[in-house]
């Protein structure tokens, strides 16, 4: 089963936790690019371009409507409230994966406003 762990903050988690918050958000950057859009390095040497020099270089990349990107397939997205022990079942939620998306996030759940993000959707939550 493919997943993605996201760590939390405490106010995000219990949002989540509530059923009130339903994306998490993470910034446009080559580490989160490389964990979540499919063949990424192959899609750069197609465009000649053998990996992004900065993160600036990523961002243009992947907001640029003209580039054809996939993001990787999940099954389950996992949220932790901080880094906690497996056995700490209180502090993990696990939902359902319903998408990755790149807009604008939700300022009552953390984001900037105006600006763009990778945006982690939650389905049905799994784990009670």
């Amino acid at each position: 089963m493919k997943n993605i762990q996201l760590s939390l903050k405490t106010e995000w988690f219990r949002m989540t936790e509530s059923g009130e918050k339903t994306e998490d958000y993470r910034e446009i950057t080559i580490y989160w690019a490389k964990r979540l859009i499919h063949n990424l390095t192959d899609l750069l040497l197609d465009r000649h371009n053998p990996e992004f020099v900065d993160n600036k270089d990523c961002f243009n990349f992947l907001t640029n409507p003209r580039n054809n990107f996939g993001f990787k397939d999940f099954e389950t997205n996992t949220m932790t409230l901080g880094y906690p022990k497996k056995t700490d079942k209180s502090k993990i939620l696990i939902y359902a994966h319903s998408g990755i998306t790149i807009r604008k996030g939700n300022p009552k759940w953390g984001a900037e406003e105006g600006k763009l993000y990778f945006v982690i959707k939650h389905g049905k939550r799994i784990n009670n």
